[in-house]
């Protein structure tokens, strides 16, 4: 599956997940390595970092970001093989 492709269904699964929410995508040409997605829910906020698997490659400064955005708030690297663990981490994160 293509990064996009994964990503794509990832919105929708998002939308779905948590109703009114809004998923928009962030512009790495504004700010390079920020992460792909910003999710707003309620009074709450999450960004991921869309990739096609576990071993893609992570681009410059895209640690960095993940990391100080997880610490904001929430933020999380995710692909298909940990999308579960992640969703279910969102999920109890925008519960709290």
């Amino acid at each position: 599956m293509l990064e996009s492709e994964f990503q794509s269904n990832l919105k929708e699964e998002l939308r779905m997940m948590f109703p009114g929410c809004i998923v928009t995508k962030l512009d790495s040409g504004d700010i390079q390595g920020i992460p792909d997605l910003l999710i707003l829910y309620e009074d709450k906020w999450a960004s991921l970092e869309c990739k096609k698997n576990a071993s893609a490659t992570r681009q410059p400064n895209q640690e960095y970001y993940v990391g100080k955005m997880n610490q904001m708030s929430f933020s999380r690297f995710i692909y298909p093989e940990n999308k579960e663990e992640v969703l279910y981490e969102l999920q109890r994160a925008f519960e709290s």
